[in-house]
């Protein structure tokens, strides 16, 4: 039966357009977002997943922040801890010196001193950031570690947890009292001295080693954290981004079936035209 007010073709004709422009809208936005889901609407569950994600993205770029930080924190204590250890085998090699008779004692304590007052000033100056793990007080506030924020640990959908690193002050200047050492100023003095820089010397000598193991601990945190960081971002690009040579595919397929839509709906909006001709 044909109509003058109801057109089934025509009605039929127009859904099918609005649909491909719909499809044909949401491809676009694809192409110029380059995201397949650019919001919630798109799809909730993974646009929740991903926004989770991001968020531990940027907690972990600021965690990388933090490892930069406390690994040149603790550079910085390492190398100064070094120089000592390098100052006090000097120290040493002066009061085995001083163990012979011919010895210019003089001389020998003179350098000493300076030696001293120069492992005072590395202690002093091996600070970064205002932390210093060769002192006694390591922040001016009475702290004795440096705490390092090195990882965020999610389980499950739980609030996430921050783990750190904790590096203990070496304390060089309560364990080496070189400015308490005996002065050399005869062959006895020297003997006693001899014994005094050994156990200084050994005391550097296992601060270095613990502040470098530290240091170590910390720059391979810092590339996991790196690491890591590049795979979440990969893995939200597995879900959100858009596949930009489908979506290409889907465009110009789209395009056409537009064009063949507005076509149909142009035909059926032409059928009741033929009606005109039962009543000529």
């Amino acid at each position: 039966m044909s109509s003058i007010l109801t057109n089934n073709s025509a009605m039929v004709a127009l859904q099918t357009l609005k649909g491909i422009n719909k499809n044909l809208a949401m491809t676009q936005n694809e192409i110029s977002t380059g995201k397949s889901v650019a919001s919630a609407k798109d799809n909730s569950s993974i646009w929740a997943i991903s926004k989770v994600m991001e968020s531990d993205v940027a907690g972990f770029n600021a965690i990388s922040d933090s490892l930069s930080v406390g690994e040149s924190t603790v550079a910085v204590a390492s190398a100064g801890a070094e120089q000592i250890v390098n100052v006090l085998e000097e120290m040493k090699e002066l009061t085995v010196s001083g163990n012979s008779e011919t010895a210019d004692y003089a001389k020998i304590e003179a350098d000493m001193a300076e030696k001293e007052a120069q492992i005072l000033s590395i202690i002093g100056a091996s600070q970064f950031n205002g932390v210093n793990l060769l002192a006694t007080d390591t922040d001016g506030n009475g702290g004795t570690q440096l705490t390092i924020l090195s990882s965020l640990d999610r389980v499950g959908s739980g609030a996430p947890t921050a783990s750190t690193i904790d590096v203990a002050t070496v304390d060089f200047e309560a364990n080496l009292d070189v400015a308490g050492r005996t002065a050399i100023t005869d062959q006895a003095s020297a003997a006693t001295a001899l014994g005094e820089m050994e156990a200084f010397l050994q005391t550097a000598i296992n601060g270095a080693a613990q502040l470098g193991a530290s240091a170590k601990r910390v720059e391979d945190q810092n590339v996991f954290v790196g690491k890591l960081t590049d795979a979440m971002k990969s893995g939200i690009g597995a879900l959100v981004d858009a596949d930009m040579e489908e979506a290409s595919a889907r465009l110009q397929a789209l395009q056409t079936q537009q064009q063949l839509g507005v076509q149909s709906l142009s035909i059926a909006n032409q059928a009741p035209q033929t009606i005109l001709s039962l009543f000529r």
